[in-house]
């Protein structure tokens, strides 16, 4: 068993969903880093530019099935309803908070967030 499966232990349902998003970045993006610690795994360039986790950020009675959370760090406040938590650690830094109920959601519109920060992490 590797770390992402360890990772993925008692939450297995959320592996597909994680290896669909996985492959996306490793075929959009020359440089991608993983690293999986203890309760996230962490996609950087020269710096991290987003996580996976299981935080919680989905109300239990609007949760329509198991989730992982995308997080992604932006130079600007998102405005889209699938953010569900976004907070600004320094000005001119946001910490957008995107949950991905099915690898279906992993789509142009999330490509193009992660890409945003992605140059973002780049640019620092």
């Amino acid at each position: 068993m590797n770390n992402e499966q360890a990772f993925f232990q008692y939450r297995e349902w959320a592996e597909d969903i994680y290896n669909d998003l996985k492959k996306k970045l490793i075929s959009s993006f020359p440089v991608v880093n993983i690293r999986v610690q203890k309760t996230q795994i962490t996609f950087s360039n020269t710096r991290v530019f987003g996580c996976v986790s299981f935080l919680k950020v989905v109300k239990k009675s609007e949760t329509r099935s198991p989730y992982i959370v995308l997080t992604l760090g932006l130079p600007y406040a998102l405005s889209s309803l699938r953010v569900k938590a976004m907070t600004e650690p320094y000005p001119g830094r946001w910490t957008v908070h995107i949950p991905i109920f099915d690898s279906k959601e992993i789509a142009k519109e999330l490509l193009s967030w992660i890409k945003e920060a992605y140059l973002f992490a780049e640019s620092k």
